[in-house]
């Protein structure tokens, strides 16, 4: 195996100029710079990336905590962190972790090898471990409000639930119930909140019998069709807090020969690829799940390579209404398949902000 003194007695220099010039140092002239990397390719010399990490203090790493891997929206959140992390010219270590005690184990095993952290913890009691974990790394929260005062991108959750609702409303519906999300999931409490509120702006009294209990996945969605057909009255919408549960409760109602959208309309929240192609396509809310993911990166790398603090940043990304037909019985009508209802908002939190709450 060829270590860096092989690589300098083969190209004719020093150690130290092999070293700057595979760390991109300017201060190499052209001719020495391409006899070190032409020497580095015959001997396939690859540098020691921890004892260079030893040596800056820097590893040009990022590790990423999320409480799952599985999924589309997982999916496209990694897809978004990669992609601004190699533009960055970092690379990305990735665990998932299930409760507290993972979550520090992870962060643990990544002190050393990662400059900072990208962490998604959705529920309310992962605040202790969030505590922990960011007195230590330069850190950067998903779907997380700002824990004391570090940076966050969260989604604009409250907003979208208000807008999906209030088109059912508006579509003529005043039974209208919902299917809830995991108990102590930030964002399944905010989308709770988006419809009590549309539901109390139209005037409707709150019935709590229209709050179905749901866990995100798609049998949760399935087994609360049982519910929602034994109400009286039958709701005429139902609006599930994502679209894995909004999958599920499809294909409970089509067995069931209920049709969608004339017999009950349905809709979801996070519009993931699937959604337009189920049958009928899933009215539901977009959220941009790959922004998410390389706005943390961003903020992360921000931070990381502040000489001094930076003031800590609450990015809300836009939730977006998109009309398929589930909740409409034909695309014929003007606003069909539109896109509407955008809301977008940024704002700067203070150094010594100390939000609490926590996501998917």
């Amino acid at each position: 195996m060829a270590t860096i003194h092989d690589v300098a007695r083969a190209a004719g220099v020093s150690t130290a100029t092999v070293s700057r010039v595979l760390n991109g140092n300017a201060r190499v002239s052209d001719e020495s710079s391409g006899r070190v990397l032409a020497a580095a390719a015959t001997l396939d010399y690859w540098p020691n990336a921890a004892a260079r990490s030893l040596r800056q203090r820097r590893s040009h790493a990022l590790g990423i905590l999320l409480p799952d891997l599985y999924g589309e929206f997982f999916s496209e959140v990694i897809r978004g962190i990669d992609h601004e992390a190699r533009r960055a010219k970092f690379q990305v270590l990735i665990s998932s972790s299930h409760g507290e005690a993972e979550a520090i184990a992870a962060a643990r095993s990544m002190r050393g090898r990662v400059d900072g952290l990208v962490v998604m913890a959705p529920h309310s009691e992962s605040i202790a471990s969030i505590g922990r974990i960011i007195r230590r790394f330069p850190a950067v929260f998903l779907n997380t409000r700002s824990v004391n005062g570090t940076s966050a991108v969260t989604v604009a959750n409250e907003e979208g639930a208000r807008q999906v609702v209030g088109h059912l409303l508006a579509l003529g519906h005043r039974t209208v119930a919902v299917i809830m999300g995991p108990h102590g999931n930030t964002d399944a409490e905010e989308r709770l909140e988006g419809y009590r509120r549309a539901m109390a702006d139209a005037g409707i009294e709150p019935n709590s019998a229209l709050e179905i209990a749901g866990d995100f996945t798609e049998s949760s969605g399935f087994h609360a069709a049982t519910q929602l057909l034994a109400l009286k009255p039958q709701p005429s919408a139902v609006f599930a807090t994502n679209d894995y549960m909004a999958i599920g409760l499809l294909s409970a109602l089509g067995g069931r020969a209920v049709r969608v959208p004339a017999d009950m309309a349905v809709a979801g929240f996070d519009d993931i690829a699937i959604a337009q192609y189920v049958t009928p396509a899933l009215t539901t809310v977009h959220v941009d799940a790959y922004e998410l993911g390389a706005c943390a990166v961003r903020l992360l790398v921000t931070a990381i390579g502040a000489h001094k603090g930076v003031p800590s940043r609450h990015e809300i990304l836009p939730a977006t209404l998109v009309i398929r037909q589930s909740t409409q019985a034909t695309t014929d009508w003007p606003g069909a398949g539109r896109v509407s209802g955008r809301t977008s908002r940024s704002t700067t939190l203070p150094s010594n902000a100390g939000r609490k709450e926590a996501r998917p």
